[in-house]
């Protein structure tokens, strides 16, 4: 059986960006992401990409339009794997917006709770209604 040259190339291109995407999505993710403006420039280079493969397949040059369609891909990934970083802040996740992860069942820290309870009461001071 032999495989021709063309379909050998098609099936290791269709391999990599297929790497790239499951890479994107799979791998760590960045300690620090981009900030939103370099995000949407990232994406809109993206989107340019596919504009100019889709413009380069119109006019017949497959060639040309699969190596740009291909850079698109690869910077999508790349925009969808930086997306996945922090928030460029530093410090202990408690210093984070939003609630605290749910813990697992049976991973509740019940002293914790009751003495962060304990210390709240002290702090309010007399209950209200009572």
């Amino acid at each position: 059986m032999s495989v021709s040259l063309s379909f050998a190339l098609k099936a290791v291109l269709g391999l990599a960006l297929l790497g790239v995407i499951v890479l994107s999505v799979r791998a760590r993710a960045p300690r620090r992401g981009l900030h939103g403006g370099d995000l949407h420039r990232l994406v809109a280079s993206a989107l340019f990409l596919y504009a100019a493969g889709g413009a380069a397949w119109l006019t017949h040059h497959l060639a040309l339009a699969v190596v740009v369609y291909a850079a698109g891909i690869a910077t999508a990934a790349l925009a969808a794997w930086l997306s996945r970083g922090g928030d460029g802040r530093d410090g202990p996740d408690e210093d984070r917006d939003g609630p605290p992860p749910d813990p697992g069942p049976g991973e509740f820290d019940w002293e914790r709770f009751e003495r962060d309870l304990r210390d709240y009461m002290a702090r309010s001071g007399d209950p209200v209604g009572v």
